[in-house]
């Protein structure tokens, strides 16, 4: 996965994939997916991304999985 922020215009891409964009989806009005042939999510562009998203912190955490 790749992040990428654009502070000359506000806009986070996250790249999940690099598989080739079949469609982009508009999610809402400043959310965007990008997916590939079969409908899976290959990217996700947010445009104002600091009020959108809180752009202002990002972590990234792996959760281990949980055995009963």
């Amino acid at each position: 996965m790749k992040v990428k922020y654009f502070s000359d215009t506000d806009t986070a891409h996250i790249e999940f994939t690099d598989r080739g964009v079949h469609e982009t989806k508009e999610i809402s009005e400043n959310i965007y997916i990008d997916v590939d042939e079969k409908g899976n999510i290959v990217s996700m562009t947010i445009e104002h991304a600091r009020a959108n998203a809180g752009l202002w912190e990002f972590s990234y955490q792996e959760m281990s999985r949980q055995t009963a």
